[in-house]
C-alpha cells in the first residue's frame, strides 16, 4: 500500500514526502520529477513548448506506471487529480494524503513564481490561486487523511502523517 501526497502547488508535498518515506520506511517517488527524467525536459519547458494538455498526458502515463508500485510515498503534482483515471489508479494501491495550504502560504512560497507554469504569467496571483483552488478543492477532499500546511512545519506535517498511518495500520 501506497501513501499518495496530494495538493495545491506549493503545499509541501515534495519536501514532506522524502521526509515521511524515511519515517516510515518506504521509498519516495514524485510524478514530476520522474516525467523531467524520462523526458529530459524541465516541467515549466514541457508546457512551454507542448502546453498543458500534452503534459497532462505525461503525468497520467506516468502516474499509471507509479500506482503499481507498493509501499511507496508517491507526491503527484498540484492538477494531477483533476482526471478521474489518475484518482481511480493512485487509489488502486494507495491511501490519499492533501496536504492543504491557504492561498497566501502559497503565494508566499512560490516567491516570483517563475517556475509554475500555470501561475508564472499571471498579473494577480493570489486571486489565480484562489480559483484554482476552488476549482479543484471538491476533488482535493475526496482525500482519505488531510493536514493543513499552513502554520506547520515539515516535520510536523510528516509526523501527523505518521500518527495517521500507524493508526489506520493498527485497525487493519
Amino acid at each position: 500500500m501506497n501513501i499518495v501526497l496530494i495538493g495545491f502547488m506549493a503545499s509541501g508535498k515534495t519536501v514532506v514526502g522524502k521526509i515521511l518515506a524515511a519515517k516510515l520506511n518506504m521509498k519516495y517517488i514524485d510524478v514530476d520529477e520522474t516525467i523531467e527524467k524520462n523526458t529530459g525536459q524541465a516541467i515549466t519547458d514541457i508546457f512551454k513548448k507542448h502546453g498543458e494538455s500534452v503534459f497532462r498526458d505525461m503525468e497520467t502515463k506516468a502516474i499509471k506506471c507509479v500506482a503499481l508500485l507498493d509501499h511507496f510515498v508517491i507526491a503527484v503534482g498540484g492538477g494531477a487529480v483533476m482526471r478521474a483515471e489518475n484518482v481511480q489508479e493512485l487509489r488502486s494501491n494507495g491511501k490519499l494524503v492533501y496536504l492543504s495550504a491557504s492561498p497566501e502560504a502559497i503565494l508566499r512560497r512560490i516567491g516570483d513564481a517563475k517556475s509554475r507554469p500555470l501561475l508564472a504569467k499571471e498579473p494577480d496571483k493570489l486571486k489565480k490561486i484562489k480559483e484554482m483552488l476552488a476549482h479543484r478543492e471538491p476533488i482535493y477532499k475526496e482525500c482519505d487523511f488531510r493536514v493543513d500546511t499552513t502554520m506547520l512545519k515539515i516535520e510536523q506535517v510528516a509526523d501527523k502523517i505518521v500518527e495517521w498511518h500507524n493508526h489506520r495500520v493498527r485497525k487493519m
